[in-house]
């Protein structure tokens, strides 16, 4: 059964306002994602750079919905290529996303999705659900970036730097997005600001 949003449950009735709200909803997620991508150590021992935006992919996929996450995210590849200093370490344009990153951009798009469409299920009221999502998105992440990034230097290389030192801090990301989500819903619960 659908389950509404976060971003869903004070989205206007009113058919403008509520086009208005969705495209600010998705531009301030992209926004966030190049701030978050910001927030970047650069790994010397891997092409791609520790950052803050796979828990944006998977905090924004379950806040927004799978439409307007999905949206988010293809808003931030856009702005980056198009040469806003949006992606890790203020890097732009194509040649990102034709490089060793790319991978993981691209797979931000589907896993946001895919973390929204389970939070529409219901699965981010739940720790553990919302930990299933998680674990999903990420590896949907892990999917199209090491796979990309194992058609341009191998895959023993990208496994060996593009998945295995990043596990740790993901989990640590997915554990953060996990406490927050439902602790979310309670609280709005609790407040009355819950839909039935």
């Amino acid at each position: 059964m659908l389950q509404p949003s976060f971003a869903e449950l004070y989205r206007p009735s009113e058919k403008t306002r509520a086009l208005l709200y969705d495209a600010a909803l998705v531009i301030g997620g992209s926004l966030l994602m190049a701030l978050l991508a910001q927030v970047a150590i650069p790994a010397g021992f891997s092409p791609v750079p520790i950052t803050g935006q796979t828990f944006g992919v998977m905090l924004l996929g379950a806040l927004l919905g799978w439409k307007r996450g999905g949206a988010a995210m293809i808003a931030y590849i856009g702005e980056g290529a198009a040469g806003l200093p949006f992606f890790a370490q203020g890097k732009f344009g194509v040649g990102v996303l034709l490089g060793t990153t790319g991978g993981y951009l691209v797979g931000f798009v589907v896993a946001a999705a895919v973390v929204g469409w389970l939070a529409e299920r219901g699965w981010d009221r739940r720790v553990w659900t919302a930990l299933a999502a998680m674990v999903i998105g990420s590896l949907v992440i892990y999917l199209f970036g090491v796979s990309w990034l194992a058609a341009l230097i191998g895959l023993d290389k990208a496994v060996a730097l593009g998945l295995v030192p990043f596990i740790p801090g993901d989990l640590a990301k997915i554990a953060l997005a996990t406490a927050l989500l439902p602790s979310g819903w309670k609280l709005l619960a609790m407040t009355g600001q819950r839909r039935s």
